[in-house]
C-alpha cells in the first residue's frame, strides 16, 4: 500500500489531521527552498515526538572521513556531507507557563498543512488543548524569499479559545545541531561569536575542515491588536544558542503574533569578517517591506517562474498535482543563478546520499532547465563540470589512469570523488558518459556550439582518454572488453561488459573525434590551444578509433536482444509479475547477496542506452528490448519510471506510459519506495517533466529542428507546456481532438509534427 494522505489539489500539497506516524514524511513533503538555502518542514515550536531536523545552505558541506572496515588503494578519503546548518526557525511557545508541544497536547483538531506551490509559501494550522487545559488555535506561515535569498520569514499566530492566557514566545537561533548521518559523530561546526542588537541576534560559526564561514541571524517582533512590540522582554544566551522572550496577556478569542525573519549570510558571497554586517543589511531590506510586502514579492517571483515552467493538465487532478510538485521542488532547489552550485539528489530536503551532484544532473535535469529557463542556465551546469576537470583527472590518477584521463566523480561537492561504496566509486563509470552526452544534448538543442571550443572539448578529451585506457583487448573475443563495472542497474555489481557502458564508451570516443574535427575546421585557434594544452596526438586519436570500431557487445540470438551484461541469461529469469508482492520492494526484504544473483533491474540500464540513442535503433528493436527488460524491472530507483514512460509512449502504449508517469510524478507524494521521510528525490523529478514533454508530447530535436509526435492519455482532457527553444518561447497544447503549437515570444520557427513540417509565425 502506498501512502494516500495527501489530498488531491491542482496547486497545493495538503495534509489534514495530525498523525505522529506521518510527521517525518510530511517534513520532507512540505520542505521549502529558494535555491540558496532550504529546510524540512519542522515545527517552529518544540516537538518531543520523532522528527528529523534539517536546514541546509547551498554549497556548504563537510568532508566526513570515510568509514570502511578495511582500506583499499584509491578509496575516497571522505564522504561529503550535506550539512545540517544552524537552525533559525525555532520559536518556543508557552501558554500560562505550559510549553506548547503537539506530542503532549490533547484533542488536536483542524490540523492542516498546506504547501502553496503557486505562491511559494507553507502554512500549518491547528487547534489543540495544552496539558493545563487551555485550548488554543495556531496558524504558522513561512516562506524562503526568492528575491532576497538569504532570508526567510515566519508569521506565527496564537489565539486562546477558552480562556484569557499569558502567551510567551521564545524565538531563537541554535548552532548546537548535528547530522543524523555522521560517520564518526564529528563536530561539524565551530561557533565563534554570539551577539544581539536590540531585537536582532547573530551566531557566527564556521565548518570544520572546509572552513565555510556562516552568520545565522534573526529578527523578531510581537504584534497584538494594533501594537507592535520590537523590544524583547528578556534575552536568553547559551553556549551555542541565543533567543529572546516576548510575553503578552491575551484575551480569549484575540490573536497575538510573532513575526520572525531569519537566514544565513555566507562567505561564498561576502567577506568572512563582514557577515554580521551583511546580515544587518539583509534584515534592513526585508523588515522595511514587512511580512505582507515580502509575501507579495514572493507571489510575483513564483508567478514569473510558473509562467514559463508550468505544465497544465485538465481532467486528472492527481496527475496535475504530481507534475507541479516536481516542477516546484526543482525550482526550490536550483534556479541557475550561480555556476558554483548544482542539483543535489535530495536538494534541501534531507541528508541522504551526500554530495551536491550526481550523473542525474546531466542525464535528467539539464533538459528541464534548458527548456524552462534559458540556455545560460544549462551552460552553467556544463561549466560546473569544466571547472572540475582537473579534479576529474586527479580522481582518475588515484585509480592508476594516466596522460590526462578524466573520471568524473559519482558524488561530489568540489570535483573530488567522495562516494564510499567501492562497487559504485570504482565501477559505476558510466557517469563519465552522461557528461559527454550532456554536451551533445546542449549543443543539439541550443545550437550554441561555442561551449565545445571554449570548454567542452577539453572535457571530452579527458573522458575519451579514460575510456581508451579502461578497456582491454580480449584475444578470445577479438574485441575490446570492459571488465568489472556497475551499470545504471545497481542491483548488479562488478559485471563484465555492461552493454550500456560499452555502448556509451564507443559513442563518447566517436563523438570526441567528431568534435575535434569540428573545432579544427571552425575554431583553428582554439584547436591549437587545446592540442598544446592536452598534448593530444594522432597516435592517440587513432587508438580511439580502433577501440570504438572493435568494441564488444553481448547479444542473445535466442531472445534477439543485447544482453545487459555477460552472463545475464545464467540467472533464474523469473519475471517481476511472478514475484510475491509481500517481498516488494526487494531492497527492503532480500539480502544483498540474493538481489545480486537475481535478474531484477533497479532502473533502466540497457533501456537507458535506448533512451539516449534512440535514433540508432529501429522501433522494432526498441519494442523487443523494452518487452524483455521491462519484465525484469522493479523500478526501485527514482530514476526508473520516467525512462520507461517515454519509451512506452514512443511505442504507442499510452496506458502503460500513463501508469509510469503517475509513478514518477507521485513517487514521493505517494511514497512508492517507502522512504520519503529521508527526503525527496529531487533530480528524478526532472524525469517527470521529460515523461510529459518527451513522452506524451514526443518532443525531439532531429536534423536541427524541433519535432513532435503528440499523444494524450485517455484520462486527460488537455495538457499544455512551454519550451524555450533557441530564444523562442513555444507553447504546446494537446487535447483529445488534436494539438496546437504557437510562438509566444520570438521569431518564426519551422517545426515538424508527425513527420510533417509546419512553419509557426511570430
Amino acid at each position: 500500500m502506498n501512502q494516500d494522505y495527501i489530498q488531491s489539489n491542482p496547486w497545493s500539497i495538503i495534509e489534514e489531521g495530525f498523525d505522529k506516524e506521518r510527521v517525518k514524511s510530511s517534513e520532507s513533503l512540505f520542505s521549502i527552498g529558494n535555491g540558496a538555502m532550504g529546510q524540512r518542514a519542522n515545527f517552529e515550536e518544540s516537538y518531543s515526538g520523532p522528527t528529523f531536523q534539517g536546514s541546509y545552505i547551498a554549497g556548504v558541506y563537510y568532508p566526513d572521513k570515510t568509514r570502511v572496515g578495511w582500506w583499499k588503494n584509491g578509496y575516497p578519503e571522505y564522504f561529503a556531507k550535506v550539512l545540517n546548518a544552524p537552525n533559525w526557525i525555532g520559536i518556543d511557545v508557552s501558554i500560562n507557563g505550559e510549553p506548547l508541544d503537539l506530542a503532549t497536547c490533547t484533542n488536536i483538531k483542524n490540523f492542516k498543512r498546506e504547501l502553496n506551490m503557486k505562491e511559494g509559501w507553507y502554512r500549518r494550522n491547528f487547534i489543540a488543548t495544552t496539558p493545563n487545559n487551555i485550548e488554543i488555535e495556531v496558524v504558522a506561515t513561512r516562506f524562503l524569499n526568492l528575491s532576497h535569498d538569504e532570508v526567510g520569514a515566519i508569521h506565527y499566530q496564537v489565539t486562546p479559545l477558552n480562556a484569557d492566557a499569558e502567551i510567551l514566545f521564545k524565538p531563537y537561533i541554535d548552532a548546537g545541531i548535528t547530522n543524523e548521518d555522521s560517520n564518526w559523530d564529528d563536530k561539524f561546526w565551530n561557533t565563534t561569536n554570539i551577539k544581539s542588537d536590540k531585537n536582532r541576534a547573530f551566531i557566527e560559526s564556521h565548518t570544520m575542515k572546509t572552513n565555510f564561514n556562516v552568520c545565522t541571524f534573526m529578527q523578531a517582533h510581537l504584534v497584538y491588536g494594533d501594537t507592535i512590540k520590537d523590544t524583547p522582554h528578556s534575552l536568553n544566551q547559551e553556549e551555542l544558542s541565543i533567543g529572546f522572550e516576548f510575553s503578552q496577556k491575551v484575551k480569549k478569542g484575540e490573536k497575538v503574533s510573532l513575526v520572525k525573519y531569519g537566514g544565513y549570510t555566507v562567505d561564498r558571497n561576502h567577506k568572512a569578517d563582514k557577515l554580521t554586517e551583511a546580515a544587518h543589511t539583509a534584515l534592513d531590506q526585508v523588515s522595511s517591506l514587512g511580512f505582507d510586502g515580502l509575501l507579495e514579492e514572493q507571489k510575483k517571483a513564483w508567478a514569473r517562474i510558473w509562467e514559463m515552467s508550468d505544465i497544465a493538465i485538465q481532467g486528472d487532478v492527481k496527475a496535475q498535482q504530481g507534475i507541479r510538485f516536481n516542477i516546484f521542488q526543482l525550482n526550490q532547489t536550483y534556479l541557475g543563478t550561480d555556476s558554483r552550485l548544482n542539483i543535489g539528489p535530495k536538494g534541501f530536503t534531507g541528508e541522504k546520499y551526500g554530495g551536491s551532484t550526481y550523473w542525474d544532473t546531466e542525464a535528467y535535469c539539464l533538459p528541464f532547465y534548458m527548456a524552462t529557463k534559458n540556455q545560460e542556465v544549462a551552460r552553467k551546469l556544463l561549466k560546473y563540470r569544466y571547472n572540475h576537470l582537473e579534479k576529474a583527472i586527479e580522481n582518475a590518477e588515484k585509480l592508476g589512469f594516466t596522460n590526462g584521463a578524466a573520471l568524473y566523480p559519482m558524488v561530489t561537492m568540489n570535483g573530488e570523488e567522495c562516494h564510499n561504496e567501492w562497487e559504485i566509486t570504482f565501477e559505476e563509470i558510466h557517469r563519465n558518459g552522461a557528461i559527454a552526452y550532456a554536451i551533445f544534448n546542449y549543443s543539439r538543442y541550443t545550437q550554441d556550439y561555442s561551449y565545445v571550443p571554449e570548454m567542452g572539448l577539453e572535457v571530452l578529451i579527458g573522458i575519451a582518454r579514460f575510456w581508451q585506457q579502461r578497456v582491454n583487448w580480449s584475444a578470445h573475443r577479438n574485441r575490446y572488453v570492459m571488465l568489472g563495472v556497475t551499470g545504471p542497474n545497481e542491483y548488479e555489481n562488478n559485471v563484465n561488459n555492461n552493454w550500456y557502458t560499452n555502448y556509451l564508451a564507443k559513442w563518447c570516443l566517436e563523438y570526441t573525434l567528431e568534435q575535434l574535427e569540428y573545432v579544427q575546421q571552425e575554431h583553428p585557434n582554439d584547436y591549437k590551444r587545446i592540442l598544446d594544452k592536452t598534448q593530444l596526438g594522432n597516435d592517440e586519436t587513432g587508438l580511439w578509433k580502433k577501440v570504438a570500431t572493435h568494441m564488444y557487445f553481448p547479444y542473445s540470438e535466442e531472445h534477439g536482444v543485447y544482453l545487459q551484461q555477460d552472463g545475464f541469461l545464467d540467472k533464474d529469469l523469473i519475471r517481476v509479475a511472478d514475484l510475491d508482492k509481500k517481498e516488494r520492494p526487494i531492497n527492503q526484504h532480500w539480502s544483498w547477496d540474493r538481489i545480486l544473483r537475481s535478474p531484477y533491474i533497479k532502473q533502466a540500464d540497457t533501456l537507458q542506452g535506448f533512451y539516449f540513442f534512440e535514433d540508432h535503433f529501429t522501433n522494432k528493436e526498441l519494442e523487443k528490448h523494452f518487452d524483455f527488460y521491462e519484465s525484469f524491472t522493479v523500478h526501485e530507483s527514482s530514476l526508473s519510471p520516467c525512462v520507461h514512460a517515454i519509451q512506452a509512449a514512443k511505442l504507442g502504449r499510452m496506458e502503460q506510459a500513463y501508469t509510469f508517469y503517475l509513478r514518477t510524478s507521485r513517487l514521493d507524494l505517494d511514497d512508492y519506495n517507502k522512504e520519503v521521510e529521508e527526503g525527496l528525490h529531487i533530480t528524478s523529478m526532472a524525469g517527470t517533466w521529460m515523461s510529459i514533454v518527451e513522452g506524451f508530447g514526443g518532443m525531439r530535436v532531429k536534423d536541427g529542428k524541433l519535432c513532435f509526435t503528440p499523444q494524450i492519455p485517455e484520462q486527460w482532457d488537455m495538457y499544455s507546456f512551454k519550451l524555450n527553444f533557441r530564444n523562442r518561447v513555444l507553447k504546446v497544447t494537446v487535447t483529445q481532438e488534436g494539438a496546437e503549437f504557437k510562438i509566444d515570444e520570438g521569431e518564426a520557427l519551422e517545426i515538424v509534427v508527425d513527420d510533417k513540417p509546419i512553419t509557426l509565425s511570430a
